[in-house]
């Protein structure tokens, strides 16, 4: 039983980490650049409104740079932000990945453990220590699919908003 207990623990730490990497891919930005996109392509009359309310959304300090390069005409600084953009998006990326393999090799390791514990013991209850691997086990790669399926959702959430974000700053050069 401890050897579960501390494998939900090993987990439930994984788990955390590659939430908060989920978290960091979903908030690279403040505003969707889908929905800028969308916006500024259905009606290009209004982007001085929504330039507006962007510049007065306090989150939105990366939209304001963006805005300030594309301004400015130099495809260095506009580069430059796509590059924070991308730096900010990237962050924690390797560490699902990371989580995954230690809570796998958590499970398998604890299964191990409670496995030689019972072999070493005066009596042993078989069954009790099969099913106390097996908990270890299924703990462990419960952890391992939850951060597997994360490191899946962030990858496509980055790239699906890094190609929205390039679609949106080619959207605006081509405002007058």
């Amino acid at each position: 039983m401890l050897f579960t207990i501390l494998a939900i623990v090993v987990v439930a730490s994984c788990v955390v980490a590659s939430t908060r990497r989920l978290a960091f891919a979903a908030e690279a930005t403040a505003l969707d650049a889908g929905v800028l996109l969308t916006a500024v392509s259905a009606a290009p009359e209004a982007w001085p409104a929504i330039r507006a309310e962007i510049e007065s959304e306090p989150t939105a300090g990366w939209e304001r740079e963006l805005i300030l390069a594309l301004d400015s005409k130099q495809a260095a600084l506009v580069n430059e932000q796509l590059g924070d953009l991308d730096y900010n998006a990237q962050r924690w990326a390797r560490v699902p990945r990371v989580c995954a393999s230690i809570a796998s090799s958590t499970g398998f390791l604890l299964a191990a453990l409670v496995m030689r514990n019972a072999l070493a013991a005066d009596e042993v209850d078989v069954d009790s220590a099969i099913a106390n691997a097996i908990n270890a086990v299924v703990v462990g790669l419960c952890g391992t699919a939850f951060c597997v399926a994360v490191h899946l959702k962030a990858r496509s959430l980055v790239k699906e908003r890094l190609a929205l974000t390039d679609k949106l700053v080619d959207r605006l050069e081509s405002l007058p």
